[in-house]
């Protein structure tokens, strides 16, 4: 009976230290980063070849899009914005290095005929 307990013992032992080491393991991981873009559409059909190629890119740099604008906008307080892309990101090292690579900057000349950017911005969290 005395092995018994003691093998009990050694199993609730090693659990709690298991889940200490998750717990500990989570806290160290970085935050997610979301980039939210805030637009206005200039030319639809620049609009429409623009937004293939930018998802592209953001496919290729491991970010991954939450929405696709054109859906419904309410502002509970002000004015709501024309138009709204939000970006979710594994760091907010890995959202800024896609807004200063290359690929982005490379569709610079087509964002600038299909949109009016408002702003651009990231929010760190969970």
């Amino acid at each position: 009976m005395k092995t018994r307990y003691t093998v009990a013992l050694t199993l609730l032992a090693g659990i709690a230290i298991g889940a200490a080491v998750v717990r500990g393991l989570h806290a160290q991981a970085k935050p997610k980063a979301y980039v939210v873009s805030e637009t206005e559409a200039l030319d639809a059909a620049a609009v429409a070849a623009y937004d293939p190629l930018l998802r592209d890119a953001i496919d290729a740099a491991g970010g991954h899009r939450l929405n696709t604008p054109g859906g419904k906008i309410v502002a509970f307080v002000g004015e709501p914005p024309k138009r709204i892309a939000i970006g979710e990101w594994e760091s907010l090292e890995k959202a800024q290095a896609f807004i200063n690579s290359a690929a982005f900057k490379n569709l610079a000349q087509r964002r600038n005929k299909a949109v009016k950017t408002i702003r651009v911005y990231a929010i760190e969290g969970n």
